[in-house]
């Protein structure tokens, strides 16, 4: 797993690159409506805030609920890459909902 801050960079770029195409996208495509772009571009910014608020979470376990340290660093890895995994899936599907309203507003006012 990558570090939190790691993660949490990597999702604030992702979350960049996609407004920066939907300001780009509002300035080039002169024939759509600028707040459908705005609403876009909000719906990046909540994404942003939601896979941040995902990313900071705690095991709630300590080392005095297992028998030996050798369970705990089991259990506590087998969290994390689980929140890992949730949070991948989270990030897939939400931007892939967001481009597909990028390129439907794209294709259909072009």
């Amino acid at each position: 797993m990558a570090n939190k801050r790691q993660l949490k960079k990597a999702i604030q770029y992702a979350c960049g690159e996609m407004a920066g195409e939907c300001y780009f996208a509002q300035n080039t495509f002169e024939h759509t409506n600028p707040e459908e772009w705005e609403d876009i571009i909000l719906d990046i910014a909540m994404l942003q805030v939601q896979g941040i608020k995902r990313v900071s979470v705690d095991f709630d376990k300590v080392p005095k609920d297992f028998e030996n340290r050798k369970e705990y660093n089991k259990a506590r890895r087998t969290y994390f890459k689980a929140v890992e995994k949730a949070l991948g899936n989270f990030m897939k599907e939400e931007s892939e909902k967001i481009v597909g309203q990028m390129n439907a507003l794209a294709k259909t006012k072009g």
